[in-house]
């Protein structure tokens, strides 16, 4: 079922093994002696009694302090109103242009149409005139069934 295993002719590779060593305590250097240091001011000993009946005593800590946020300066309502008048001077601005091109544009428009009735309604009359309707010319005017045809009568 498993192939006979091949003996690896693989060279035999060295293997690093390393080791940890434990780290050495900082050592003081004897040329700088300890001296102590008193402080400028003894702070004062607070003692506190618990209400199990035991003293804790030690130095009283002041709480530190964070330290205090960068205020902003305030805005002034000149510099706010001058802004919000900008901003609505650039709106009306914008939309007196829109509007402008609007009408504008909408004035294309109808010019354009009334040029295009001219020339359908013009077109119309064109074939009116020129259209053979069996007249030689003149203008025909039928009153109570005369025709008057040139300035003839014809019965």
């Amino acid at each position: 079922m498993f192939p006979e295993r091949v003996p690896q002719t693989s060279p035999v590779r060295d293997v690093d093994v390393h080791r940890l060593a434990p780290i050495q305590p900082a050592s003081v250097y004897p040329a700088a002696p300890m001296v102590p240091v008193q402080p400028g001011a003894v702070p004062l000993v607070a003692s506190v009694v618990l209400p199990d009946g035991r003293v804790v005593t030690g130095y009283a800590m002041s709480p530190v302090q964070p330290e205090p946020l960068a205020t902003k300066p305030p805005v002034s309502r000149a510099a706010v109103n001058v802004a919000l008048g900008g901003v609505g001077f650039l709106a009306v601005c914008g939309g007196l242009l829109l509007l402008t091109a609007f009408i504008t544009a909408l004035t294309a428009l109808v010019t354009q149409l009334i040029v295009l009735a001219a020339v359908i309604f013009g077109g119309w009359i064109a074939v009116q005139v020129f259209s053979a309707s069996g007249h030689q010319g003149g203008t025909t005017v039928n009153i109570r069934k005369a025709t008057f045809k040139r300035n003839h009568f014809h019965g």
